[in-house]
Order: C-alpha cells, then structure tokens, then sequence
C-alpha cells in the first residue's frame, strides 16, 4: 500500500484470533502503525470509519469488485473528502482525539465478536481506561483496564454508536 491508494476504495483481509475477516472502504490514509478507512459494511452502505491495526493486515486488494463499488459509492457522492484525515501518529493520539471530537469511539481486541464503546477516561502507560457505554445506552464509570497494544480496530461516527450516543444524552 502507498500514496496512490489514498482515496481508492480497496478490500483489506485481517485476522482476529477468531478468524479472518474483510474490510471494505475508502483508504482515508495510512502511517506505520494505523490504516483509516471510510467504512463500507457491504454492497453500497458506507457507515462510518473503521481503523485497522496494520500488525493483523495480511493483504489488501483493488479489483474489478472494489472499482465497481467504488464506482457506484462515487455517484452516490460518498468518496471520502480531505476534512475527513486524523493525526494518525500513534494511539493515544487517535483516541484522545476520537473522545475529544466524535464523544465515543469503539473498540476490538483478540476477537471481532466482542467490542467496547466508550471515551477515554485515562491512558497511563499502555493501559487505557474508558468510560463504558453499553448497549442500552448507559454510562458505567466501572471498567477494567485495556491493553492499548492489544487494540486490533477501532471505529467511530457509524450509525450504531451515534444512535446510542443520542439516548445517552437524553438520559443525562
């Protein structure tokens, strides 16, 4: 991957200890740490940014399938713009920037099949805590730390966590 993908809509296969899946999307852009992408879940619905680990990266593809979506999600006008680049310097910039401008971010480790919404509360070291959000739309200030090494996707502003992020305020 270089400079000339930046833009591009490419396919990204990525390995959790649960098994291998693809992401799709825009490449926002990349450093030595981190990949941003606006996300496209499948077909034609773009929802959000997701932000791979580039350790768990083990191949990436622009073929016909990804020219065509990217084709289609150009008519619809969702191509990425230049506003929409993060300092992707390292992750504890990513996150307090995350907390700071979108309110809440999520969060995958080993698996996919498990995640966490929330802010950052602290980050000492490697170890992050965050204010929990849970699925009903609750603050918990009672989270254990995590491992910010351990940290495989990170993704902020989908439809999901800006849904929970509205009945969270209205409880307030």
């Amino acid at each position: 991957m270089d400079q000339r993908h930046i833009g591009k809509f490419l396919s990204f296969r990525f390995e959790f200890t649960s098994g291998t899946i693809i992401y799709t999307g825009y490449l926002i852009e990349f450093s030595r740490e981190w990949t941003l992408l606006k996300h496209c879940l499948f077909d034609y619905l773009v929802d959000g940014y997701i932000l791979l680990n580039n350790k768990y990266i083990t191949d990436f593809t622009r073929g016909k399938e990804e020219r065509f979506k990217e084709k289609v999600l150009d008519l619809k006008g969702l191509r990425p713009k230049t506003k929409e680049r993060i300092d992707l310097q390292d992750t504890v910039t990513i996150l307090k920037y995350l907390s700071d401008k979108y309110g809440i971010f999520q969060f995958s480790q080993r698996t996919n099949e498990t995640c966490w919404l929330g802010k950052v509360k602290k980050i000492k070291g490697t170890d992050l805590k965050i204010e929990y959000l849970n699925p009903k739309g609750v603050w918990s200030k009672a989270m254990p730390s995590y491992k910010l090494g351990n940290i495989r996707t990170v993704e902020f502003d989908t439809d999901y966590i800006n849904s929970l992020k509205l009945i969270a305020k209205r409880r307030r």
